[in-house]
């Protein structure tokens, strides 16, 4: 018998995005080892088959999924919070893993309210929240509300029991510009189910691969570049297109299937007034049981986000799929590429161009990267290795708060780095009002791409 564990996810779980996809790929390893998972999240999103979602409280007058920063989240978080506490109620996690800064705040306030002191609280960082409400122009810098969200940003960072980030860039951001204690933060990286992802490997593969490009109208003789994600400027959307408009003379035979949502119509407008129209699709949200198929199709992916924190969760299926990656030359992208990555200059549509025409112009060199890229991924992304990661981190976190961890019938894996204890109260939950300062209350993430 495994672990209790409440997931907290401030989101519209599940909504076939990069964040949703580390939550899930979490959820599948932990209930691979054996480990009982319940899924706190907003009332929008679609089901999970095997996945226990418990979602808050209706909204009638607001139905779509929530992506990014919004107004609505405030009252949103509030609803799940109570029907978070009334889960734990009832549930009694041995662990509360939240999701999100959100979701660290409400945990954090569920071991106060309910006295779960023996519960530790993991808080699963996926992004400073000062910079995400920047890169979605909710929040201006030099506006009045800039320093009192840095400081609750501070203040939660301080919450949890233990802190897990997708990258070792993330993690060197928050023990640099937000000073936690280094033994608080361990990287757990994004997976991928390397069997749902793989390259062409079968003759039935090739002929669904050609059906699909016939589907979309796609002639046979291109180069297809595929992206997959959320569609919009921090994600590097604008410069995808400005990418393409540079190849329209140079490498005729490009095209680019881009895939996501929001902002489909506007970005397919953009992509006419370019020029673009015979050589970019826009197929808009894509379900993430079809990714595999429509990933497939392509020669080479792309993924020029511009978001300075976030992590890098489109890298980990692109190389599962046997992908050559364009992506910007950033420390989160080169964790999961290292050598093999196609690197473009920060921020430069040219660049892109100019890495993207090397790759499509050398047919042999591509497929064998590809092939070296897979390989790599095998080797690296599997759930069985964020299953070892997630355990030692639990167990890092119950001997944290004085608790030996519950017996499990699992096999465990390697500790988890340990330190000097956090300050504790009386029922062995962390004290995050032990803040220490931070040079001119500003913080400086290193650029990081999801």
């Amino acid at each position: 018998m495994g672990y209790k564990i409440q997931m907290i996810a401030p989101t519209s779980f599940f909504a076939d995005t990069g964040c949703h996809v580390r939550i899930l790929e979490e959820i599948r390893s932990l209930q691979e080892a054996g480990h009982e998972v319940v899924v706190c999240t907003y009332h929008t999103g679609d089901p999970v088959e095997n996945v226990d979602i418990r979602r808050s409280l209706d909204v009638p007058w607001l139905k779509r999924v929530q992506v990014g920063s919004s107004r609505h989240k405030l009252y949103f978080d509030a609803m799940l919070t109570f029907k978070s506490a009334w889960v734990a109620f009832r549930f009694k996690p041995d662990i509360i893993h939240a999701h999100l800064h959100e979701g660290a705040l409400i945990g954090f306030q569920l071991k106060w309210l309910l006295r779960l002191g023996k519960a530790p609280l993991i808080f699963d960082f996926q992004g400073s929240l000062t910079s995400e409400m920047q890169d979605h122009h909710f929040l201006n810098k030099n506006g009045p509300f800039y320093k009192p969200t840095l400081w609750l940003e501070r203040l939660i960072n301080r919450m949890a029991d233990k802190i897990i980030t997708s990258s070792h860039n993330a993690t060197q951001v928050l023990k640099r510009d937000f000073k936690v204690p280094k033994d608080r933060v361990t990287t757990v990286g994004d997976r991928v189910n390397l069997e749902k992802f793989h390259p062409v490997r079968s003759e039935e593969d090739r002929e669904e691969v050609a059906r699909l490009k016939e589907t979309l109208g796609i002639p046979a003789d291109r180069k297809v570049v595929v992206y997959l994600g959320l569609l919009a400027t921090y994600q590097g959307t604008d410069l995808l297109l400005e990418a393409a408009s540079l190849l329209k003379k140079e490498m005729p035979e490009a095209f680019f299937v881009v895939m996501g949502y929001p902002g489909v119509d506007s970005y397919a407008r953009k992509a006419e007034e370019l020029g673009l129209r015979d050589r970019v699709i826009f197929p808009g949200r894509i379900p993430f049981k079809d990714a595999p198929r429509y990933l497939r199709i392509g020669d080479v992916a792309i993924t020029p986000k511009m978001s300075a924190t976030e992590g890098a969760g489109k890298i980990p299926i692109y190389m599962a799929t046997g992908l050559p990656v364009v992506t910007f030359d950033t420390p989160v992208s080169r964790e999961f590429l290292d050598d093999l990555g196609s690197y473009a200059t920060y921020g430069s549509a040219r660049s892109l161009a100019d890495r993207l025409k090397e790759l499509l112009s050398d047919n042999a060199g591509r497929v064998e990267l590809g092939r070296k890229i897979r390989e790599k991924a095998e080797h690296d992304l599997g759930r069985h290795v964020t299953r070892r990661e997630l355990e030692a981190v639990y167990r890092e976190a119950f001997k944290r708060i004085g608790r030996g961890a519950p017996r499990t019938g699992t096999e465990l894996g390697v500790a988890a780095d340990s330190g000097h204890d956090t300050q504790l109260d009386r029922d062995g939950i962390a004290n995050p009002f032990d803040l220490p300062e931070v040079a001119n209350g500003q913080t400086r993430p290193l650029p990081e791409q999801f």
